[in-house]
């Protein structure tokens, strides 16, 4: 019997990805395509889904060349939560003052709608309390208030669907306008089982989103991984080069992609603290420019300055708390870069490691443990450093904008304890998984043992699982994810580090008091 497959797909901020991957959730084939950015004014970026759904083609027929149509038995789509207009007859609408028709897509890192997103927060309305009581300039509210003020005429009186990026790739695959919980709830403020509140979109000045029962952002919905419609369109199958009627499951957005990828894998064997728990006592980390902390609970959480609770956002009928860090990947890269002595430290890697994609960073870790005294952990290093990186804002705990950083994974963890979580493991995917310092250092600074994927690509992964469960080859995703997310590498915390730690977390609430008195003082004037 020919072996089955599915495809997954992932539409990053600079590219998207397709990966070929098996009922196991082995990684056979993947292709990759370059999307453009435009920034036509400060805080503004914009794409267009016209390229983006091009590209999306021609990465799936490049990893499904030579197969039998039939063996690819489910597609999945993941997205960043970027913000598609098109009109009443599905083309699209521009969503800058140049009038340009293909750029329709209000970018999900565009900041525009910051003072607009301020005063929805200012409104006090009981939805605020799902995204920790303070509405994004990411979040699609904001956005569409920003367009309806600022465009009026070009683009808000001739927009008819606002699509967040992943369903809209969904319903051009299928035609379906069925909306995923993942995005609704996540970005929209959609809360099930009730569904939308028009006292909200009202009390904002968005009243006419509530026409025809909210037809413009999606009057129907269900959990990610659902099948949709009846599958590939016939267009869409002779564009994807796939068979018409394969099957698609409701899409989801790209990090809650990669957590899917990999909390859900089986544990036995590998002596972890959570095997034998519910899948609840499990954290996924998706650690790249930025970093998403996925919680999720069978109960809701309320977590001061996290998002959430979402239900069905990412495993379906599980509630989701997302927490974040603004930079991480970024911030690391921005300080090495920019240090005086960057130029030499390229040509001093470039000697060491002349082969190794990431000489700068192989090099800079070996240099960390040359500069350790023997048997000494690296971490101690910083025994006497106390950093408080205020660079992008906050996105988690503290939920301020203002505030231009990242805070400490630990810091989100404790909060989400004191809400009820009980997390016993990290599981992290993304690029700076790759590092094995950064991920010793998490696993050291949390007490928590680190689980690494044994598919490093788990957000094509978690696309793909969405896929097999579309095709009902596995009756529900959490059995999807049983089967094909895999452990790779445990990392264990080094125990003699506890009480080091303890210490630096002690000296970081300190500080961190101190920087919300000053912040006060100065709100004041």
């Amino acid at each position: 019997m020919a072996e089955v497959y599915y495809v997954g797909v992932d539409v990053g901020t600079a590219s998207v990805r397709a990966a070929l991957v098996t009922r196991e959730g082995v990684l056979k084939r993947t292709a990759e395509e370059h999307i453009s950015i435009w920034e036509p004014q400060a805080d503004h970026y914009v794409q267009s889904s016209t390229e983006i759904w091009e590209k999306c083609c021609s990465v799936v027929k490049n990893v499904t060349q030579g197969l039998n149509r039939n063996q690819v038995r489910g597609v999945g789509f993941d997205a960043t939560c970027s913000l598609v207009v098109l009109d009443q007859t599905f083309q699209p609408v521009p969503v800058s003052q140049d009038g340009d028709r293909l750029k329709n897509v209000v970018m999900w890192m565009d900041h525009r709608a910051a003072e607009q997103a301020a005063r929805i927060t200012h409104t006090g309305h009981k939805v605020l309390s799902r995204v920790g009581g303070v509405m994004s300039p990411e979040m699609q509210p904001p956005k569409l208030l920003w367009l309806k003020e600022n465009l009026k005429e070009s683009c808000w009186n001739k927009a008819a669907n606002f699509f967040d990026l992943p369903d809209f790739l969904s319903w051009k695959a299928t035609g379906s306008l069925t909306r995923s919980l993942c995005t609704l709830v996540c970005k929209w403020t959609y809360c099930p089982p009730e569904g939308w509140d028009g006292s909200f979109w009202t009390s904002i000045g968005l009243e006419d989103i509530l026409e025809n029962n909210f037809s413009k952002i999606g009057s129907v919905t269900c959990s990610p991984g659902n099948p949709l419609g009846n599958g590939l369109t016939q267009e869409a199958a002779a564009n994807l080069g796939l068979a018409p009627g394969t099957a698609v499951g409701a899409s989801l957005i790209d990090a809650h992609a990669g957590g899917l990828g990999v909390i859900g894998a089986d544990v036995k064997g590998f002596h972890l603290p959570c095997e034998d728990h519910p899948i609840s006592t499990r954290m996924a980390m998706i650690c790249g420019t930025s970093t998403c902390h996925m919680a999720i609970s069978e109960q809701p959480l309320f977590v001061p300055g996290v998002w959430g609770p979402c239900l069905s956002a990412m495993v379906p009928g599980m509630w989701l708390n997302e927490g974040g860090q603004s930079a991480t990947g970024r911030l690391i890269d921005h300080m090495v870069t920019g240090h005086t002595a960057y130029t030499q430290l390229q040509e001093q890697a470039q000697q060491r490691f002349p082969f190794a994609g990431e000489n700068i960073y192989s090099y800079l870790n070996n240099h960390l443990s040359l500069m350790s005294p023997s048997h000494s952990a690296v971490d101690l290093l910083a025994s006497s450093l106390h950093v408080w990186p205020d660079f992008h804002g906050n996105r988690s705990p503290l939920a301020d904008s203002t505030l231009k950083g990242m805070f400490g994974t630990r810091h989100i963890l404790e909060a989400m304890k004191e809400a009820g979580h009980d997390i016993r493991t990290l599981f992290l995917c993304g690029g700076l998984s790759k590092n094995p310092l950064y991920v010793q250092i998490h696993a050291n600074a949390t007490g928590l043992a680190v689980v690494l994927p044994d598919q490093m690509e788990a957000v094509l992964i978690g696309a793909a699982v969405l896929g097999a469960c579309a095709s009902q080859d596995y009756s529900t995703i959490q059995e999807a994810m049983e089967n094909m997310a895999k452990v790779g590498t445990v990392v264990q915390p080094d125990c003699e580090l506890q009480s080091f730690y303890e210490r630096k977390y002690r000296v970081f609430l300190r500080l961190f008091a101190h920087q919300r008195e000053y912040q006060a003082i100065m709100n004041q004037r």
